[in-house]
C-alpha cells in the first residue's frame, strides 16, 4: 500500500515557487509516483489567497488549483458540515494554539485517514503529532 501525504498550503506554495527554499524537495515529493497525495478544498482556497498576496498571477494560481482537482494521484476532499464542525471543535479544544480552520481540517482529515506526514512548512502539524516534510 502506498503512503499518503497531505498537501498543505505552504507545501503547495513551495512547489509553485522556485524562490522558496524547499522548492526542490516539494517538487520531488509531488512527483514521487510511490506516494498518494491528499488535500482539501480549504487548502486550495487558502493557496489562492496566499499566492495572490505573495505576488503570483491570480489566474495562474486559480488554474493550477483547478488542474490539481483533476490530477490523477491527488485526492481532493470537499469539506462538508461534519468535517467543518469537527475542525472547529478541535480549535476550541486547543485554546493555547493558533491553528487556522484550514489547519484544523487537515488535522482531522489526517487522523481520519491515518496520514502521518504533510507537505508543509507549518510547525502546527508537528504540534499535533504529524511529520512535516519541509523545514523552511
Amino acid at each position: 500500500m502506498k503512503p499518503t501525504i497531505l498537501l498543505d498550503t505552504s507545501g503547495l506554495l513551495c512547489f509553485l515557487s522556485k524562490n522558496e527554499p524547499d522548492h526542490a524537495t516539494a517538487v520531488q515529493i509531488m512527483n514521487d509516483p510511490s506516494t498518494l497525495l491528499l488535500t482539501h478544498n480549504y487548502v486550495l482556497a487558502e493557496l489562492i489567497a496566499l499566492a495572490i498576496v505573495r505576488g503570483f498571477d491570480h489566474l495562474m494560481v486559480t488554474d493550477y488549483t483547478l488542474r490539481l482537482v483533476d490530477e490523477v494521484g491527488v485526492e481532493v476532499v470537499w469539506v462538508d458540515e461534519v468535517l467543518h464542525r469537527a475542525a472547529s471543535d478541535l480549535i476550541l479544544a486547543r485554546p493555547d494554539k493558533t491553528y487556522s480552520l484550514c489547519d484544523a481540517v487537515s488535522f482531522v482529515l489526517m487522523r481520519q485517514r491515518g496520514v502521518e506526514a504533510a507537505l508543509t512548512t507549518d510547525r502546527h502539524f508537528e504540534q499535533e503529532g504529524f511529520r512535516r516534510l519541509l523545514k523552511a
